[in-house]
């Protein structure tokens, strides 16, 4: 399964928000507007070893798989000590699309999902040996989560609830390690913390604005989410997971269990905050990945558990027969996606493809690059992120590309080449219809349309982009926040707008 996952890192495309993310990984700042820059260091590390590849790009999310697998095997056998159930933690992540082959795909939450899953196996540690310095571990680790994704405070729940409920609470109440450990968090912390600071908080705000929107109650974004999450992890495996965590709170609350405790309270808080979300928003497809190995950990260790809690042999010969079944139909099922993104020709779900629909930028690059030739530009303009970051990753910055609006995105990045933007020939290139923004009314620039083209992939048109020709203007790379050039898009569902505290407006629109 991991060669697997190799093969599929090196032959696909980058999908727009990984190459966006390789921007990222080519600046020296503390973090970023959107996301802690854990996500831009694992690029970095990657690319460091097999250059600007595809796989050297994924190659640190194909580590972190293999590094989950070992930390949940680890918490299962401490617990269980049964070959079978550490068998299963393993197998489980693979059955699960999410993971399974996924994990290929660079993102904030891949690069969440190994520090979380450590900070918990640290504190199974502390259960399992009474070492209060294991506490200090988990703060290391929590601090590394939340330099991967903000996400990551949604467990906090579950530790407050491991330290809280058992009947050890008084000694860690009065002890210094819990509180070491917070400290600890932190200052590794401390790089997201100082950049937002030096840029009026941008980040938190950016944050605060999508996870306090909503909107009228829809059964659309309801049913996205569930039916992401049966596709995701599994149509078995799935209900096998929740069954497993609901056992495990119900064994954990009921008997003060700390393990059990943490590991149920994992899956359930995240879960029950996506669930509620959802009920107005659309919740990202890979938003709810880091609780999900909690999950599999609890699951593994409930199918151990019931013989030797005693309860009826049919019911234990039922939920392994159904462990068995979801791990087999989930493998074969993301063995099929691997062959179907890989090795087929066909396009079975047409515009809608998320993997399609993303890909063919190749296209728009070279007829981009021909266009420089013939009208002697020298730059590039766009005014999406996601044709930014496919220009760039194609292009290699051998010609400047920017994004002339929400430049809140780019806050103290490099010069990307003033010297051959300013009094020089640019080309805009756009997807129809947001090539017609109103925020060009708002420069000096002249556009002359000069033609279109088709981004494809297996056949069918994803999208279709105009390329203009820009004069009479240079973009500000840095304009002041309460400027048009300046704003940036919330990350959320649809309309709606906040009024910041500088004066400028955030719109929230899809990602």
């Amino acid at each position: 399964m991991t060669a697997m996952r190799v093969v599929y890192a090196s032959l696909l495309d980058l999908r727009t928000d990984e190459a966006y993310y390789w921007t990222w990984s080519k600046e020296n700042v503390l973090s970023f507007l959107d996301h802690p820059p854990m996500i831009a260091w694992f690029i970095r590390f990657g690319t460091a070893i097999f250059g600007d590849t595809n796989f050297g790009v994924r190659f640190a999310g194909i580590l972190a798989m293999l590094i989950t697998q070992l930390l949940l095997a680890d918490i299962v056998r401490r617990v269980t000590h049964d070959v079978r159930a550490i068998v299963l933690a393993v197998l489980m992540p693979e059955a699960a699309l999410y993971y399974g082959l996924l994990m290929a795909k660079v993102s904030p939450d891949v690069a969440l999902i190994p520090f979380a899953v450590a900070m918990l196996w640290a504190l199974v540690r502390l259960s399992e040996s009474g070492n209060p310095r294991w506490w200090l571990a988990a703060g290391v680790f929590a601090g590394l989560a939340l330099l991967s994704k903000f996400t990551a405070v949604m467990l906090v729940p579950a530790v407050v609830a491991f330290m809280l409920v058992p009947d050890w609470r008084r000694r860690w109440l009065l002890s210094p390690y819990p509180w070491l450990a917070a400290l600890i968090a932190i200052l590794v912390f401390l790089p997201v913390l100082i950049w937002n600071a030096q840029h009026d908080w941008a980040s938190f705000k950016f944050q605060f604005v999508r996870a306090t929107a909503t909107h009228e109650l829809s059964l659309r974004t309801v049913g996205d989410f569930v039916g992401l999450q049966f596709g995701l992890v599994g149509f078995i495996l799935l209900p096998v997971v929740l069954s497993g965590v609901t056992l495990t709170a119900w064994r954990g609350y009921r008997r003060a269990d700390a393990v059990a405790i943490l590991l149920s309270t994992a899956v359930i808080v995240p879960f029950g905050y996506f669930f509620w979300k959802s009920l107005s928003l659309r919740v990202g497809d890979t938003w709810p990945m880091f609780m999900w190995p909690a999950g599999f950990a609890a699951a593994a260790i409930n199918i151990a558990m019931l013989p030797r809690e005693g309860w009826p042999a049919w019911i234990i010969k039922s939920t392994i027969s159904w462990a068995n079944a979801a791990v087999a139909s989930g493998i074969i099922f993301v063995v099929l996606v691997f062959l179907y993104y890989v090795a087929s020709p066909w396009n079975f779900i047409g515009r809608t493809d998320p993997i399609g629909g993303e890909a063919g930028y190749e296209q728009v690059v070279d007829r981009a690059q021909a266009e420089l030739q013939k009208i002697g530009a020298t730059w590039i303009a766009t005014t999406d992120y996601r044709t930014y970051a496919m220009l760039r990753w194609f292009l290699r910055d051998r010609v400047p590309v920017i994004q002339i609006n929400e430049r809140g995105r780019f806050m103290g990045f490099r010069d990307p080449g003033i010297s051959k933007i300013g009094g020089h020939t640019g080309l805009y290139v756009a997807r129809e219809p947001d090539n017609a923004s109103p925020l060009w009314a708002a420069t000096t620039a002249v556009r002359e349309p000069l033609e279109r083209v088709d981004r494809s992939w297996r056949g069918i048109v994803m999208d279709t982009y105009a390329l203009e020709k820009l004069t009479g203007w240079t973009p500000e790379l840095s304009p002041p926040p309460d400027a048009p050039l300046y704003r940036w898009r919330v990350l959320a569902e649809e309309s709606g707008t906040l009024r910041g505290s500088r004066g400028f407006v955030v719109a929230a629109s899809a990602r």
